[in-house]
């Protein structure tokens, strides 16, 4: 199983992304991602590098399970995990159904994000590939 992240809206304080997960050839499951602009691969500021990782099903008291995306050059604990704001990751790839500016601060946001995270988390084995395209 594996999945690929295909940046789309590069904005000055996000990114706004698809993210499909695939058996084989076949499309399981299309969602939104959000993730922080990239600004050189810097702690906590900034997106990952596109490449392709290998991510493991992780639990924390603050997410629930989500998942770990393994070995990116540089950092640690970068996470795919629920969030709607862009406020809400500090390198993370955060998910949702829609994009929408729920809080109103002309950003879209990625909206039911726990509710995302729970169909993803259905469908997924423990350990999968991501593959990051710009």
């Amino acid at each position: 199983m594996k999945a690929i992240l295909k940046r789309q809206f590069y904005e000055d304080k996000q990114i706004l992304s698809s993210l499909k997960f695939f058996n084989g050839s076949e499309c399981l499951l299309s969602v939104k991602a959000l993730e922080l602009p990239d600004r050189g691969n810097q702690n906590s500021i900034s997106c990952i590098p596109a490449l392709v990782y290998r991510c493991e099903l992780r639990y924390s008291s603050k997410y629930g399970w989500h998942y770990h995306v393994k070995d990116v050059p540089g950092r640690s604990l970068i996470l795919i995990h629920f969030g709607n704001y862009y406020t809400d990751t500090r390198g993370c790839i955060l998910v949702g159904n829609s994009f929408k500016d729920i809080n109103g601060d002309g950003y879209r946001d990625v909206t039911s994000s726990k509710k995302t995270m729970k169909r993803i988390l259905s469908i997924m084995p423990k350990e999968f590939e991501l593959t990051i395209l710009d």
